[in-house]
């Protein structure tokens, strides 16, 4: 009984991922059935990663790529917990309202502090 409660909660979860991938392989499938493959100097040029693509793996690169990837990372990760907290909002009432505003606003604390060193700047 308890299972079938359990299974019946996440079912919404399940069918969004479900959907979700899905939608992600007939999209990727229709990109490569239709996309005409005709690569060319300008295409396979070193684009937002700062190195080329082709180079030796052992050359030296610029840090500032790594450091906006992991803060995008973290700050992705964060809002992850958004998901869950929608989905109980209802029963947790104002305390867990209150919680989670507090939680995104150490969140934008950060993020404006990130922005003010200039981490995120592309020099």
């Amino acid at each position: 009984m308890e299972i079938q409660i359990i299974m019946n909660e996440f079912l919404g979860i399940f069918i969004y991922f479900a959907i979700a991938t899905g939608l992600a392989v007939i999209i990727a499938g229709l990109s490569y059935v239709f996309a005409t493959q005709r690569p060319d100097a300008e295409k396979i040029s070193a684009y937002e990663c700062g190195f080329d693509p082709f180079d030796d793996s052992r050359g030296q690169f610029d840090v500032q790529f790594y450091l906006v990837a992991i803060l995008f990372i973290i700050f992705d990760l964060e809002v992850t917990f958004l998901f869950p907290w929608t989905v109980v909002l209802g029963e947790i009432g104002g305390v867990g309202f209150t919680s989670m505003m507090v939680f995104l606003a150490v969140l934008t604390v950060g993020f404006v502090y990130e922005w003010r060193k200039g981490a995120l700047d592309w020099s």
